[in-house]
């Protein structure tokens, strides 16, 4: 009876339990390009997953998804007008549609429409229009609570591609990016949109694209961001600017969030490459210090995620692997060319925005190694610059005019 008992037990041990997880804001949960999620396939069938729905008649734009509640939010674009639109997860149904602003005056012609990921928090969703309109809406049926506009209540300036970050809501504050002499940065209440506090930049420096992330270090909170003129750290509680790093601005566009771990910053760009700085704090200062700095890091617009202490991200032309502390390039991949990414239970999920394929990789310092690729239907004309977000078993790609939901469970 002993030896029956302790063999059924055995089994039990052994079993793993699936976990889903939403996707709520910009790259994830914790902004790092990373899902909470387990149980998902390890390998792909010859053509790709399975598709769960599409949805064609949510307007174009570049703005990624985010999912929560069992619901789907996206900004998107009709004609001059920038909406917020509910989902349904299950069936890609739209359940409403809110308008939030205007579509940003020097978004240029070839690229029209809004860029950013909506934030979800509570019972609240946060929402930046590519014309620099900053809403908060019910998540309910997308009844508008307040508002402000990084232009007009702020004196905001961006740069020759229109407002592209995504809000960071931390505690009560909702930190954004109005950019200028002003507000370079600022922290808002987020249930009321009144001001917290205004970070001033030397020289107004103007908003890029990029997205706020939080740091601790040795207790000091900060905020980083990059900019126009490089990348900065302002104090959490006053918006004191702190410090400031410029070696891998990118004449054309600072578009990577920065990548942190503990008190180090990764930050890159597409044709100056990346660095890594330390954050030491200096009596009342904190010292920004460059680890190192290697030009064939020049990764971009497709993001960088970061596991078991290697980097995994795109460049111009390929996926590469990279050491974090030292940035020792393990390896580079041609992959699905130019891409973006983002990383679940085991497994990179890379989606090439000119080629249209889309792969599923092994993360390993060793080498390459594909566990599926797929091209996928309906593809744009156009570069698909939003990023696959992986939440609740699905895999989320958004091109321009369509929404596809593709069942990545294992069974």
């Amino acid at each position: 009876m002993i030896r029956l008992l302790f063999a059924f037990v055995i089994p039990l041990a052994s079993l793993s339990v699936a976990v889903a997880a939403d996707w709520p804001q910009w790259r994830g949960p914790d902004r790092n390009g990373i899902s909470k999620e387990t149980g998902l396939l390890k390998e792909w069938p010859k053509d790709g997953p399975t598709l769960r729905w599409k949805a064609d008649d949510i307007g174009t734009g570049y703005s990624t998804p985010a999912i929560a509640g069992g619901r789907v939010y996206l900004q998107t674009t009709n004609g001059n007008e920038e909406s917020t639109i509910a989902l349904d997860e299950k069936t890609g149904k739209k359940i409403w549609s809110q308008a939030i602003g205007k579509v940003g005056k020097n978004t240029g012609p070839q690229y029209p429409g809004t860029r950013s990921t909506p934030t979800v928090d509570g019972d609240f969703l946060y929402c930046l229009s590519s014309d620099g309109e900053l809403v908060c809406l019910e998540r309910d049926m997308g009844k508008v609570k307040w508002q402000k506009n990084f232009r007009k209540d702020f004196e905001g300036k961006v740069g020759a591609w229109a407002y592209s970050e995504s809000v960071l809501i931390d505690g009560d504050a909702l930190v954004c990016t109005p950019g200028g002499s002003t507000a370079t940065l600022a922290a808002l209440n987020k249930k009321t949109g009144e001001t917290i506090w205004k970070a001033a930049v030397k020289d107004g420096d103007v908003a890029d694209y990029a997205s706020i992330m939080a740091v601790e270090t040795d207790k000091v909170k900060q905020y980083v961001q990059f900019l126009r003129g490089g990348v900065v750290g302002v104090d959490a509680k006053t918006g004191k600017v702190l410090w400031r790093y410029d070696r891998t601005v990118d004449r054309g566009a600072n578009i990577l969030t920065p990548v942190v771990l503990g008190n180090r910053v990764f930050t890159a760009g597409s044709r100056t490459g990346g660095a890594l700085v330390e954050l030491k704090v200096e009596g009342e200062g904190v010292e920004a210090a460059e680890v190192y700095f290697d030009k064939s890091l020049g990764a971009s617009i497709g993001g960088v995620v970061l596991v078991d202490g290697h980097m995994y991200g795109t460049t111009a032309a390929s996926l590469f692997c990279a050491e974090f502390a030292t940035g020792k390039v393990k390896w580079t991949e041609r992959a699905v060319g130019p891409a973006s990414i983002c990383y679940a239970d085991g497994r990179l999920y890379v989606r090439g925005y000119s080629s249209g394929d889309v792969a599923l990789v092994e993360p390993s310092p060793e080498g390459y190694r594909e566990k599926g690729k797929f091209r996928q239907p309906e593809r744009s004309k156009i570069q698909c610059w939003p990023h696959p977000v992986v939440a609740n078993g699905g895999l989320y790609l958004r091109d321009q005019g369509v929404l596809l939901c593709y069942d990545v469970a294992a069974k």
